[in-house]
């Protein structure tokens, strides 16, 4: 693949109960910024998204931010930023953030972030588009959903190659190496079976 520029970073709006996930998205958001690529997020200054941004301007990172109109004032729009932009709604939201990015990483959140991690992950498995995408893991708080993603395979829902080909990361050095050497998989329709 090409070089990474950008990385897509999905998280929560809220700060979760265990101070690990606070430190870890200052971590990562850190880490994005001293490897000297740039770091897309939702835009707000909430819970782990505005950690993961403040941090990564702190280190004097680019951070970009894309946020639909509607959520400008709910999710108190972080305004230290290299760039925010601010689109029509959620779908415009995604399709922007997909479009300056590289990779996709997604850290603790709730149904949001979910939502866009399975949006990205799915999309990479129709072809299109041939991008990284980790899961950054918090003290195992992703355990049970890597549980049930195995079960999908098991069941033959999901074709192997696809979950071998996620990445599962839990500190954010390993995360960059792992998205830096990543190699995408075939997409679903481009190989002889869908499950295989």
């Amino acid at each position: 693949m090409s070089a990474l520029r950008r990385i897509v970073v999905f998280t929560g709006s809220a700060g979760g109960t265990d101070p690990a996930y606070l430190a870890s998205a200052t971590a990562v958001g850190t880490a994005i910024a001293r490897a000297g690529l740039g770091l897309v997020y939702g835009g707000g200054n909430v819970g782990l998204m505005g950690a993961v941004a403040s941090a990564g301007r702190a280190a004097e990172g680019e951070v970009i931010g894309v946020i639909p109109e509607a959520l400008v004032d709910k999710e108190i729009a972080h305004h230290d930023l290299t760039r925010l932009e601010v689109v029509a709604n959620m779908h415009e939201r995604k399709k922007r953030m997909a479009d300056l990015s590289d990779a996709f990483v997604m850290l603790p959140g709730g149904a949001g972030t979910l939502e866009e991690f399975f949006e990205a992950w799915t999309w990479q498995q129709l072809g299109i588009h041939a991008k990284p995408i980790a899961i950054y893991d918090v003290n195992g708080f992703w355990d049970p959903l890597l549980a049930m993603l195995d079960n999908l395979v098991t069941q033959g829902f999901i074709a192997s190659r696809f979950r071998d080909g996620l990445i599962v990361a839990s500190d954010p050095e390993e995360l960059l190496e792992k998205l830096a050497s990543w190699e995408a998989p075939a997409a679903k329709w481009s190989a002889p079976t869908a499950a295989e």
